[in-house]
């Protein structure tokens, strides 16, 4: 398929672009940039992107697809729908399923399901030890030849920390990257808020800040030892986000990211206990959501996740600590990420390069690039459409969304994967 995107503006951080131009796409791929089209070149669909953002795919370093074991709130076929209608292009599912997904098999399993709905790119987490139980270390290498895109053991304790170190081991010799949640598992057990004024009127099970902080000082001196690269997800406080700053400024090789809604909602959205607020890492204080935000542009923090976690209804239908922690959001990630920018928090090359370059680099995919050559996975995106968030209109068979009701600003009108148009939110010529 030959397609013409024209008169967009494009956007590609990973080469220093950002111009109005036309974009041209033949057999999967970018085949050119600029105001001409290439000898012999006849589209047969044009794209009219006049005052649209043209910018690579989003690549999403965590959306829980729920398979296998969790068909019940939500599948493949649901989520892949949602994440393309949000623009993203490539999604990374951690291994936290029933059963984990720790062998060859598990991978070939989400391959082919992928393959059949044929939306958007599932790239693979796989768990680093047996059953994520912390005690025996999977088959990484094997693993590795099967596609995944990294290791981690998700929100589950270690065995000790010899476990840890050999996993790190194992792991730095085959360049294979450590995806770490930092949490200390004796800290936050059983909590459910950010330890503070809050969870103390409201009497809730409290996680401190030195869950997080006290994690990252644990696993810093290892990641240095062993040499792995290591990736801290969901990075949540302020003392936290500068200590991996302060490594990062030390050469030690890591990267992290922050969810979305850490970037807006605070302990004050569980004030009349909104389970829809139950998130992990916890909603933390006003100071630290700021010091997060500021990160961003401080090589803090180096890209933007949707943490996306459907759930069914009945998860979020219980007392606070009871409920199901995440939101559903792979579909909210594209606007609220705009407003970001339309706030003055960070400019819109940086947005892009948040959603696409860096996180790419961080799964070590080619993908979050619109050179020539690469494939064909471009979202473009109407940055002044407004709508308001409906979690019953949702793609996602998740609904749990907090951010119902709000104004949302910014929606992908087409994505395109390898060259082939999976979502569009008005017919192309």
């Amino acid at each position: 398929m030959k397609i013409a995107i024209e008169q967009g503006r494009i956007i590609d951080p990973a080469n220093d672009f950002d111009a109005i131009s036309n974009l041209y796409i033949a057999h999967g791929e970018i085949i050119a940039i600029g105001d001409q089209p290439p000898k012999g070149f006849t589209p047969q669909q044009t794209i009219n992107a006049q005052h649209k953002l043209v910018v690579p795919g989003l690549v999403d370093l965590c959306a829980r697809v729920c398979e296998p074991g969790f068909e019940y709130k939500a599948d493949i076929d649901s989520e892949s729908l949602a994440a393309v209608s949000g623009g993203i292009t490539t999604l990374c599912s951690p291994p936290d399923t029933d059963p984990p997904i720790q062998t060859p098999a598990d991978i070939e399993f989400i391959v082919r399901r992928q393959s059949e709905v044929g939306l958007t790119k599932i790239r693979v987490l796989a768990a680093i030890t047996q059953g994520l139980r912390g005690e025996q270390l999977t088959d990484m290498a094997h693993l590795q030849e099967s596609g995944c895109v990294g290791v981690t053991n998700v929100y589950r304790p270690f065995a000790n920390a010899n476990v840890i170190r050999r996993a790190l081991e194992y792991a730095a010799g085959l360049e294979l990257t450590v995806h770490i949640h930092p949490q200390d598992y004796a800290l936050a057990e059983g909590g459910c808020a950010h330890e503070g004024a809050v969870s103390t009127r409201l009497g809730l099970p409290a996680i401190p800040e030195a869950a997080e902080t006290a994690a990252i000082g644990f696993y810093l001196p290892l990641i240095e030892q062993s040499g792995v690269k290591a990736h801290f997800c969901r990075l949540s406080t302020a003392k936290g986000m500068n200590m991996v700053r302060r490594a990062r400024h030390d050469k030690l090789n890591i990267t992290a990211d922050v969810c979305v809604h850490q970037l807006f909602l605070t302990e004050i959205d569980i004030s009349d206990f909104n389970s829809l607020c139950h998130t992990r890492p916890p909603l933390r204080s006003q100071r630290d959501r700021d010091a997060l935000r500021m990160a961003l542009t401080e090589d803090g923090i180096q890209a933007i996740c949707s943490d996306h976690n459907p759930h069914d209804l009945e998860a979020k239908l219980a007392p606070f600590p009871a409920t199901e922690p995440g939101i559903s959001s792979i579909e909210t990630l594209l606007p609220l990420t705009l407003r970001l920018v339309e706030e003055g928090v960070i400019s819109l090359p940086q947005a892009v390069s948040l959603l696409s370059k860096n996180p790419a680099e961080i799964l070590g995919l080619n993908a979050g690039s619109l050179a020539v050559g690469k494939p064909a996975d471009i979202c473009v995106i109407d940055p002044s459409l407004e709508w308001d968030c409906d979690p019953q209109k949702m793609n996602s068979r998740g609904k749990n969304s907090p951010f119902a009701g709000w104004t949302l600003k910014g929606a992908a009108e087409v994505t395109l994967v390898n060259g082939k148009i999976v979502h569009t939110r008005k017919p192309v010529t």
